[in-house]
C-alpha cells in the first residue's frame, strides 16, 4: 500500500506538508490573503520567487479529466489543447463538483497539489514544457490562501508518489 492511500480524504494542507517531508521534498509555504485569479495574486510576486502557476481542471468528451498547469500568464487554447494532450475532442472546464471529488479543492484553489487527493487516478496532469523550465514552481497547498514553492524536480518526484506520471508537453501559445 502506498502512504497516499493512508491520508484521509480531501487531503488537509497540514497532512499535504507532511507528505513532502515524508518524501524529503523541500518546501516552502507563505500564507496570503485568498486569491482567487491570477490577477489577484500579482501583488505576491515581489514575496514570492519562482514561476507561479495557472492550473485548468478540464474534462474532454468521454469525461476524462485534466489539469492542465501553466505559467500564469501562458495562454492556452481550449480549442486546439485536445490535440496536444491526447483528449477525445474539444475539452469544457470541469465541474465544480468533480473538482471538489477528484481534486479535494473548490474553484479558486485549482493546483497541482490535488494530485494528492486524485487516489483512484480520475486526473491527468499535464505540466507545460515552458513552465518546466524553472527552476522554481509555485502552487496553493490545497487552499487559495497561501503559496507553496517547490523545486521543478520535487514537482514531478511528488506527483509520482501519488501515483500520477504526469505529461510534460506544450500547451500553451
Amino acid at each position: 500500500m502506498n502512504d497516499i492511500a493512508i491520508l484521509p480524504a480531501p487531503t488537509t494542507p497540514e497532512a499535504f506538508y507532511a507528505f513532502l517531508d515524508k518524501l524529503g521534498i523541500a518546501h516552502k509555504t507563505r500564507t496570503h490573503a485568498p486569491v482567487f485569479t491570477v490577477a489577484e495574486s500579482v501583488s505576491l510576486r515581489d514575496e514570492i520567487p519562482g514561476a507561479h502557476t495557472k492550473n485548468l481542471f478540464v474534462k474532454d468528451k468521454k469525461d476524462r479529466y485534466f489539469v492542465l498547469t501553466v505559467e500564469e500568464n501562458a495562454t492556452v487554447d481550449l480549442k486546439a489543447v485536445h490535440k496536444v494532450i491526447g483528449a477525445s475532442g474539444r475539452v469544457s472546464f470541469g465541474r465544480p463538483e468533480k473538482m471538489m471529488e477528484y481534486l479535494g479543492v473548490a474553484p479558486g484553489s485549482v493546483t497541482v497539489f490535488g494530485a494528492i487527493n486524485d487516489r483512484a487516478g480520475n486526473v491527468t496532469f499535464v505540466l507545460d514544457e515552458d513552465l518546466m523550465k524553472h527552476e522554481l514552481i509555485n502552487g496553493h497547498p490545497l487552499s487559495n490562501d497561501a503559496t507553496t514553492s517547490v523545486s521543478r524536480d520535487d514537482l514531478l518526484r511528488f506527483l509520482e508518489a501519488t501515483g500520477h506520471t504526469p505529461l510534460v508537453l506544450k500547451v500553451t501559445d
